[in-house]
């Protein structure tokens, strides 16, 4: 026994369709958002784990070039 829709519930069927396909659109589109947002978020965590490292390098540096100038007489006196 086939029931006949009508053309009311016909119109909603295909827009509860619609619908749907758009929220599987936007579920993927939020997956791939999150992926990439990790991805940033262990790159921003790398950065925050190498920028001291990288001042303490750059201070020595600085430390070692004033110990330089002062051997060689290059600073200007105060």
């Amino acid at each position: 026994m086939e029931i006949e829709m009508t053309e009311p519930e016909n119109l909603i069927l295909r827009q509860l369709r619609s619908m749907d396909a758009k929220l599987d659109d936007i579920r993927d589109r939020v997956a791939h958002l999150e992926t990439r947002m990790t991805a940033q978020e262990q790159h921003l965590g790398s950065l925050v784990v190498a920028l001291p490292s990288a001042f303490d390098q750059l201070q020595s540096l600085r430390a070692r070039v004033e110990r330089i100038e002062r051997r060689l007489e290059l600073t200007e006196p105060d």
